[in-house]
Protein backbone atom coordinates (compact mmCIF):
# COMPACT_ATOMS: atom_id res chain seq x y z
CA UNK A 1 0.00 0.00 0.00
CA UNK A 2 1.24 3.49 -0.90
CA UNK A 3 0.43 6.57 1.15
CA UNK A 4 0.05 10.23 0.19
CA UNK A 5 3.25 12.19 0.72
CA UNK A 6 1.25 15.17 2.01
CA UNK A 7 -1.71 13.89 4.04
CA UNK A 8 -0.54 10.27 4.55
CA UNK A 9 -3.85 8.76 3.49
CA UNK A 10 -3.85 5.50 1.45
CA UNK A 11 -3.49 5.84 -2.32
CA UNK A 12 -5.99 3.68 -4.17
CA UNK A 13 -7.00 5.73 -7.24
CA UNK A 14 -4.67 5.22 -10.25
CA UNK A 15 -4.50 8.30 -12.47
CA UNK A 16 -2.32 6.82 -15.22
CA UNK A 17 -0.05 3.80 -15.65
CA UNK A 18 2.92 4.22 -17.99
CA UNK A 19 4.34 0.78 -17.34
CA UNK A 20 7.90 0.05 -16.21
CA UNK A 21 10.48 2.55 -17.43
CA UNK A 22 14.14 3.39 -16.77
CA UNK A 23 15.10 6.64 -15.07
CA UNK A 24 14.69 9.37 -17.66
CA UNK A 25 18.05 11.04 -17.11
CA UNK A 26 20.06 7.81 -16.88
CA UNK A 27 21.77 8.18 -20.25
CA UNK A 28 23.85 5.18 -21.29
CA UNK A 29 27.37 4.74 -22.65
CA UNK A 30 28.01 2.27 -25.47
CA UNK A 31 29.44 -0.24 -22.97
CA UNK A 32 26.28 -0.07 -20.86
CA UNK A 33 24.12 -1.07 -23.81
CA UNK A 34 25.27 -4.66 -23.27
CA UNK A 35 24.23 -4.69 -19.61
CA UNK A 36 20.80 -5.33 -18.07
CA UNK A 37 18.79 -2.15 -17.72
CA UNK A 38 16.81 -1.51 -14.56
CA UNK A 39 13.26 -0.21 -14.91
CA UNK A 40 10.79 0.98 -12.30
CA UNK A 41 7.00 1.28 -12.27
CA UNK A 42 5.72 4.60 -13.56
CA UNK A 43 2.24 4.45 -12.05
CA UNK A 44 0.68 7.72 -10.88
CA UNK A 45 -1.99 7.99 -8.20
CA UNK A 46 -4.34 10.74 -7.11
CA UNK A 47 -5.09 11.10 -3.39
CA UNK A 48 -8.84 11.05 -2.77
CA UNK A 49 -8.41 13.21 0.33
CA UNK A 50 -6.11 16.13 -0.61
CA UNK A 51 -6.12 15.56 -4.42
CA UNK A 52 -2.35 15.55 -4.75
CA UNK A 53 -1.40 13.64 -7.90
CA UNK A 54 1.75 11.69 -7.19
CA UNK A 55 4.19 8.98 -8.09
CA UNK A 56 5.33 6.80 -5.18
CA UNK A 57 9.06 7.13 -4.53
CA UNK A 58 10.99 4.40 -6.35
CA UNK A 59 14.56 5.74 -6.13
CA UNK A 60 16.44 7.75 -3.55
CA UNK A 61 17.02 11.33 -4.68
CA UNK A 62 20.80 11.04 -4.32
CA UNK A 63 20.73 8.19 -6.86
CA UNK A 64 19.16 10.54 -9.43
CA UNK A 65 20.88 13.86 -8.68
CA UNK A 66 24.41 12.49 -8.67
CA UNK A 67 27.67 13.37 -10.40
CA UNK A 68 26.29 12.04 -13.69
CA UNK A 69 23.18 14.24 -13.70
CA UNK A 70 23.01 15.66 -17.21
CA UNK A 71 20.47 18.49 -17.09
CA UNK A 72 21.96 22.01 -17.36
CA UNK A 73 19.42 24.82 -17.61
CA UNK A 74 21.76 27.24 -19.38
CA UNK A 75 21.58 25.20 -22.59
CA UNK A 76 17.99 26.33 -23.11
CA UNK A 77 17.64 29.91 -24.35
CA UNK A 78 13.98 29.77 -23.37
CA UNK A 79 14.88 28.96 -19.76
CA UNK A 80 17.60 31.61 -19.60
CA UNK A 81 15.31 34.30 -21.05
CA UNK A 82 12.54 33.28 -18.68
CA UNK A 83 14.93 33.58 -15.75
CA UNK A 84 16.07 37.06 -16.78
CA UNK A 85 12.48 38.25 -17.16
CA UNK A 86 11.74 36.97 -13.68
CA UNK A 87 14.70 38.78 -12.11
CA UNK A 88 13.87 42.02 -13.93
CA UNK A 89 10.32 41.73 -12.56
CA UNK A 90 10.91 40.59 -8.98
CA UNK A 91 13.55 43.18 -7.96
CA UNK A 92 11.24 46.20 -8.30
CA UNK A 93 8.13 44.29 -7.23
CA UNK A 94 9.65 43.37 -3.85
CA UNK A 95 11.94 46.39 -3.57
CA UNK A 96 15.04 44.20 -3.38
CA UNK A 97 18.51 45.70 -3.08
CA UNK A 98 22.07 44.72 -2.23
CA UNK A 99 21.08 44.22 1.42
CA UNK A 100 18.45 41.61 0.54
CA UNK A 101 19.29 37.93 0.97
CA UNK A 102 18.18 35.89 -2.05
CA UNK A 103 18.19 32.11 -2.00
CA UNK A 104 17.44 29.81 -4.91
CA UNK A 105 16.69 26.15 -4.28
CA UNK A 106 17.65 23.77 -7.08
CA UNK A 107 19.69 26.56 -8.64
CA UNK A 108 21.21 24.18 -11.22
CA UNK A 109 24.11 25.84 -13.06
CA UNK A 110 23.31 29.40 -11.97
CA UNK A 111 21.17 30.18 -15.01
CA UNK A 112 18.83 32.37 -12.91
CA UNK A 113 20.94 33.84 -10.11
CA UNK A 114 23.50 35.15 -12.59
CA UNK A 115 20.97 37.79 -13.67
CA UNK A 116 20.90 39.55 -10.30
CA UNK A 117 23.10 42.67 -10.20
CA UNK A 118 26.60 42.41 -8.81
CA UNK A 119 26.70 42.96 -5.07
CA UNK A 120 23.44 41.17 -4.24
CA UNK A 121 23.62 38.57 -1.47
CA UNK A 122 23.03 35.34 -3.33
CA UNK A 123 23.00 31.68 -2.34
CA UNK A 124 22.24 28.74 -4.60
CA UNK A 125 21.40 25.31 -3.21
CA UNK A 126 21.74 22.41 -5.64
CA UNK A 127 22.17 18.63 -5.08
CA UNK A 128 23.83 17.73 -8.42
CA UNK A 129 27.60 18.16 -8.48
CA UNK A 130 28.08 19.02 -12.16
CA UNK A 131 25.68 22.00 -12.18
CA UNK A 132 27.16 23.21 -8.85
CA UNK A 133 30.63 23.31 -10.40
CA UNK A 134 29.28 25.35 -13.32
CA UNK A 135 27.44 27.71 -10.97
CA UNK A 136 30.54 28.33 -8.88
CA UNK A 137 32.51 29.05 -12.04
CA UNK A 138 30.06 31.86 -12.66
CA UNK A 139 30.95 33.28 -9.25
CA UNK A 140 27.68 32.30 -7.57
CA UNK A 141 27.99 30.91 -4.02
CA UNK A 142 26.35 27.50 -4.27
CA UNK A 143 25.88 24.82 -1.64
CA UNK A 144 26.09 21.21 -2.81
CA UNK A 145 23.22 19.79 -0.82
CA UNK A 146 19.55 18.84 -0.68
CA UNK A 147 17.28 21.46 0.83
CA UNK A 148 15.24 20.50 3.87
CA UNK A 149 14.93 21.00 7.61
CA UNK A 150 18.19 19.12 8.25
CA UNK A 151 20.06 21.46 5.94
CA UNK A 152 18.63 24.50 7.75
CA UNK A 153 19.30 23.01 11.19
CA UNK A 154 22.87 22.14 10.27
CA UNK A 155 23.45 25.73 9.14
CA UNK A 156 22.13 27.06 12.44
CA UNK A 157 24.43 24.77 14.42
CA UNK A 158 27.53 25.49 12.31
CA UNK A 159 29.75 28.50 11.83
CA UNK A 160 28.33 29.17 8.37
CA UNK A 161 25.61 31.49 9.61
CA UNK A 162 21.86 31.26 9.06
CA UNK A 163 19.43 31.79 6.23
CA UNK A 164 16.95 34.61 6.75
CA UNK A 165 15.88 35.09 3.15
CA UNK A 166 14.01 38.08 1.83
CA UNK A 167 13.30 36.06 -1.30
CA UNK A 168 13.32 32.30 -1.74
CA UNK A 169 13.08 31.04 -5.32
CA UNK A 170 12.17 27.43 -6.04
CA UNK A 171 11.46 26.84 -9.72
CA UNK A 172 10.64 23.36 -11.00
CA UNK A 173 11.86 21.65 -7.83
CA UNK A 174 8.74 21.05 -5.73
CA UNK A 175 7.71 18.21 -8.02
CA UNK A 176 11.01 16.44 -7.30
CA UNK A 177 10.70 16.46 -3.50
CA UNK A 178 10.04 13.09 -1.81
CA UNK A 179 9.37 14.58 1.66
CA UNK A 180 7.02 17.38 0.73
CA UNK A 181 6.14 18.42 4.27
CA UNK A 182 9.77 18.63 5.34
CA UNK A 183 10.61 20.78 2.32
CA UNK A 184 7.79 23.28 2.88
CA UNK A 185 8.59 23.45 6.60
CA UNK A 186 12.21 24.24 5.68
CA UNK A 187 10.96 27.06 3.43
CA UNK A 188 9.20 28.53 6.44
CA UNK A 189 12.31 28.18 8.62
CA UNK A 190 14.52 29.94 6.05
CA UNK A 191 12.13 32.80 5.26
CA UNK A 192 12.57 36.23 6.86
CA UNK A 193 9.51 37.54 8.78
CA UNK A 194 8.55 39.80 5.87
CA UNK A 195 10.08 37.61 3.16
CA UNK A 196 8.47 36.18 0.05
CA UNK A 197 8.63 32.73 -1.54
CA UNK A 198 8.06 32.29 -5.26
CA UNK A 199 7.65 28.83 -6.66
CA UNK A 200 7.04 27.65 -10.20
CA UNK A 201 5.44 24.29 -10.92
CA UNK A 202 3.81 22.79 -13.99
CA UNK A 203 0.03 23.16 -13.65
CA UNK A 204 -1.81 19.86 -13.33
CA UNK A 205 -4.82 21.28 -15.13
CA UNK A 206 -2.67 22.05 -18.20
CA UNK A 207 -1.05 18.60 -18.04
CA UNK A 208 -4.45 16.94 -18.27
CA UNK A 209 -5.90 19.31 -20.87
CA UNK A 210 -2.80 19.01 -23.07
CA UNK A 211 -2.24 15.24 -22.69
CA UNK A 212 1.24 16.07 -21.39
CA UNK A 213 1.97 12.59 -20.07
CA UNK A 214 5.61 12.87 -21.16
CA UNK A 215 6.18 15.28 -18.26
CA UNK A 216 5.64 12.29 -15.98
CA UNK A 217 8.87 10.54 -15.05
CA UNK A 218 10.57 9.26 -11.92
CA UNK A 219 12.17 12.58 -11.01
CA UNK A 220 8.71 14.20 -10.91
CA UNK A 221 7.05 12.80 -7.83
CA UNK A 222 4.16 15.27 -7.48
CA UNK A 223 1.82 17.11 -9.87
CA UNK A 224 0.02 20.13 -8.48
CA UNK A 225 -3.26 21.90 -8.84
CA UNK A 226 -3.44 25.39 -7.35
CA UNK A 227 -6.06 24.14 -4.90
CA UNK A 228 -3.72 21.50 -3.48
CA UNK A 229 -0.76 23.87 -3.37
CA UNK A 230 -2.73 26.28 -1.19
CA UNK A 231 -3.62 23.42 1.16
CA UNK A 232 -0.02 22.24 1.45
CA UNK A 233 1.40 25.67 2.22
CA UNK A 234 -1.45 26.51 4.57
CA UNK A 235 -0.72 23.38 6.60
CA UNK A 236 2.72 24.84 7.36
CA UNK A 237 1.66 28.34 8.29
CA UNK A 238 2.41 29.84 4.89
CA UNK A 239 -0.21 31.65 2.87
CA UNK A 240 -0.35 31.75 -0.93
CA UNK A 241 -1.41 35.32 -1.65
CA UNK A 242 -0.84 35.63 -5.40
CA UNK A 243 -0.48 33.48 -8.49
CA UNK A 244 0.53 33.91 -12.13
CA UNK A 245 -0.30 31.53 -14.96
CA UNK A 246 2.74 31.08 -17.21
CA UNK A 247 3.12 29.48 -20.63
CA UNK A 248 6.52 27.89 -19.89
CA UNK A 249 6.69 24.08 -19.68
CA UNK A 250 3.34 23.79 -21.39
CA UNK A 251 1.56 25.78 -18.69
CA UNK A 252 2.94 26.53 -15.22
CA UNK A 253 1.96 28.35 -12.06
CA UNK A 254 4.11 30.87 -10.22
CA UNK A 255 2.83 31.18 -6.68
CA UNK A 256 3.75 33.84 -4.12
CA UNK A 257 3.73 32.83 -0.45
CA UNK A 258 4.64 34.36 2.88
CA UNK A 259 4.16 33.81 6.59
CA UNK A 260 0.59 33.88 7.85
CA UNK A 261 -1.50 35.87 8.43
CA UNK A 262 -2.21 37.89 5.31
CA UNK A 263 -4.73 40.66 4.85
CA UNK A 264 -4.37 40.73 1.06
CA UNK A 265 -5.04 38.16 -1.64
CA UNK A 266 -4.96 38.91 -5.33
CA UNK A 267 -8.09 38.52 -7.42
CA UNK A 268 -6.16 35.96 -9.45
CA UNK A 269 -5.93 33.58 -6.50
CA UNK A 270 -9.68 33.63 -5.96
CA UNK A 271 -10.44 33.33 -9.67
CA UNK A 272 -8.14 30.34 -10.19
CA UNK A 273 -9.50 28.51 -7.16
CA UNK A 274 -13.02 29.00 -8.50
CA UNK A 275 -12.00 27.94 -12.01
CA UNK A 276 -10.32 24.76 -10.78
CA UNK A 277 -13.34 24.01 -8.63
CA UNK A 278 -15.64 24.38 -11.63
CA UNK A 279 -13.67 21.72 -13.54
CA UNK A 280 -14.26 19.22 -10.73
CA UNK A 281 -10.56 19.00 -9.91
CA UNK A 282 -11.36 17.74 -6.39
CA UNK A 283 -13.63 14.95 -7.63
CA UNK A 284 -12.68 11.48 -8.99
CA UNK A 285 -14.36 11.87 -12.44
CA UNK A 286 -11.94 14.66 -13.36
CA UNK A 287 -9.08 12.16 -13.43
CA UNK A 288 -10.79 9.40 -15.44
CA UNK A 289 -10.16 8.88 -19.12
CA UNK A 290 -6.59 10.23 -19.21
CA UNK A 291 -5.13 6.80 -19.99
CA UNK A 292 -7.32 6.49 -23.10
CA UNK A 293 -6.31 9.96 -24.29
CA UNK A 294 -2.58 9.25 -24.10
CA UNK A 295 -3.06 5.92 -25.85
CA UNK A 296 -4.34 7.90 -28.84
CA UNK A 297 -1.07 9.87 -28.80
CA UNK A 298 0.93 6.62 -28.85
CA UNK A 299 -1.10 5.15 -31.72
CA UNK A 300 -0.79 8.32 -33.81
CA UNK A 301 2.99 8.62 -33.34
CA UNK A 302 3.71 4.98 -34.14
CA UNK A 303 1.44 5.02 -37.16
CA UNK A 304 3.19 8.10 -38.53
CA UNK A 305 6.70 6.72 -37.96
CA UNK A 306 5.92 3.31 -39.48
CA UNK A 307 4.07 4.71 -42.49
CA UNK A 308 6.87 7.13 -43.33
CA UNK A 309 9.55 4.51 -42.84
CA UNK A 310 7.76 2.36 -45.42
CA UNK A 311 7.88 5.37 -47.76
CA UNK A 312 11.64 5.65 -47.23
CA UNK A 313 11.50 8.90 -45.25
CA UNK A 314 14.41 9.73 -42.95
CA UNK A 315 13.27 10.70 -39.46
CA UNK A 316 15.40 12.25 -36.73
CA UNK A 317 14.61 13.87 -33.39
CA UNK A 318 15.88 16.95 -31.61
CA UNK A 319 16.29 17.45 -27.87
CA UNK A 320 17.30 14.56 -25.61
CA UNK A 321 14.99 15.79 -22.88
CA UNK A 322 13.84 13.60 -19.99
CA UNK A 323 10.26 13.91 -21.21
CA UNK A 324 11.28 12.43 -24.56
CA UNK A 325 12.26 9.21 -22.83
CA UNK A 326 8.82 8.82 -21.28
CA UNK A 327 7.23 9.33 -24.69
CA UNK A 328 9.53 6.92 -26.53
CA UNK A 329 9.41 4.18 -23.93
CA UNK A 330 5.65 4.28 -23.52
CA UNK A 331 5.20 4.21 -27.30
CA UNK A 332 7.85 1.51 -27.78
CA UNK A 333 9.90 3.54 -30.27
CA UNK A 334 13.32 2.07 -31.10
CA UNK A 335 16.28 3.10 -33.32
CA UNK A 336 14.83 1.41 -36.41
CA UNK A 337 12.14 4.13 -36.35
CA UNK A 338 14.22 7.06 -35.06
CA UNK A 339 17.94 6.28 -35.45
CA UNK A 340 19.29 9.35 -33.63
CA UNK A 341 18.40 12.45 -31.64
CA UNK A 342 20.46 15.64 -31.68
CA UNK A 343 21.13 17.73 -28.59
CA UNK A 344 23.18 20.85 -27.88
CA UNK A 345 24.45 19.64 -24.51
CA UNK A 346 27.92 18.08 -24.64
CA UNK A 347 27.02 16.24 -21.43
CA UNK A 348 24.61 14.06 -23.46
CA UNK A 349 26.31 13.78 -26.85
CA UNK A 350 27.74 10.36 -27.66
CA UNK A 351 25.47 8.63 -25.17
CA UNK A 352 22.25 6.70 -25.68
CA UNK A 353 18.72 7.31 -24.46
CA UNK A 354 17.62 4.96 -21.67
CA UNK A 355 15.20 2.27 -22.75
CA UNK A 356 15.01 3.11 -26.45
CA UNK A 357 18.84 3.14 -26.89
CA UNK A 358 18.66 5.89 -29.50
CA UNK A 359 22.03 7.57 -30.10
CA UNK A 360 22.52 11.23 -29.13
CA UNK A 361 24.49 13.27 -31.69
CA UNK A 362 25.64 16.86 -32.07
CA UNK A 363 23.22 19.17 -33.91
CA UNK A 364 25.56 19.31 -36.91
CA UNK A 365 24.55 15.72 -37.70
CA UNK A 366 21.35 17.13 -39.19
CA UNK A 367 23.34 18.80 -41.97
CA UNK A 368 25.12 15.52 -42.68
CA UNK A 369 22.14 13.16 -42.71
CA UNK A 370 19.51 15.68 -43.95
CA UNK A 371 16.36 14.10 -42.48
CA UNK A 372 12.93 14.54 -44.03
CA UNK A 373 11.27 15.01 -40.63
CA UNK A 374 12.52 16.15 -37.22
CA UNK A 375 10.48 15.18 -34.19
CA UNK A 376 10.78 17.97 -31.61
CA UNK A 377 11.07 16.25 -28.25
CA UNK A 378 10.82 19.27 -25.88
CA UNK A 379 7.64 20.60 -27.49
CA UNK A 380 7.44 23.25 -24.76
CA UNK A 381 10.31 25.13 -26.46
CA UNK A 382 9.40 24.23 -30.04
CA UNK A 383 9.53 27.86 -31.24
CA UNK A 384 13.12 28.17 -30.02
CA UNK A 385 14.11 24.91 -31.72
CA UNK A 386 12.39 25.71 -35.02
CA UNK A 387 14.20 29.05 -35.10
CA UNK A 388 17.56 27.42 -34.33
CA UNK A 389 17.08 24.77 -37.01
CA UNK A 390 15.43 26.94 -39.66
CA UNK A 391 18.17 25.95 -42.12
CA UNK A 392 16.70 22.43 -42.46
CA UNK A 393 13.83 23.91 -44.46
CA UNK A 394 16.32 24.39 -47.32
CA UNK A 395 16.16 20.69 -48.19
CA UNK A 396 12.43 20.36 -47.48
CA UNK A 397 12.65 18.98 -43.95
CA UNK A 398 9.52 19.34 -41.81
CA UNK A 399 9.09 19.47 -38.03
CA UNK A 400 6.66 17.27 -36.13
CA UNK A 401 5.36 17.21 -32.56
CA UNK A 402 3.48 14.38 -30.87
CA UNK A 403 1.74 16.13 -27.96
CA UNK A 404 -1.12 16.89 -27.48
CA UNK A 405 -1.63 15.30 -30.89
CA UNK A 406 0.58 14.51 -33.85
CA UNK A 407 1.15 17.64 -35.92
CA UNK A 408 3.35 18.40 -38.91
CA UNK A 409 4.54 22.00 -38.55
Amino acid sequence: MHYCRFCNNPLTHVFVDLGHQPLSNSFLTSDELELPEITYPLKVYVCDFCWLVQLPTTKNADEIFNEGYAYYSSYSKTMVDHAKEYVDMIIPRLGLNSESQIVEIASNDGYLLRHFPEGFKLLGIEPAEGPVIESRRKGIPTALNFFGTKFITDLYSSSHGVICADLIIANNVLAHVPNLNDFVEALKMALAPDGTITIEVPHLMKLIEGRQFDTIYHEHLSYFSFTTLCRIFGAHGLVVFDVEELTIHGGSLRIYAKHEPSDWFSDKTRELLLREGATGIITPPYYSGFQWKINQVAVSLNSFLIANQELGARIAAYGAAAKFNTLLNYCGVKPYLIPYVCDASPHKQGKFLPGSHILILKPKALKIYRPDYILIAPWNIQDEIIEQLSYVRSWGCKFITAIPRLEVL
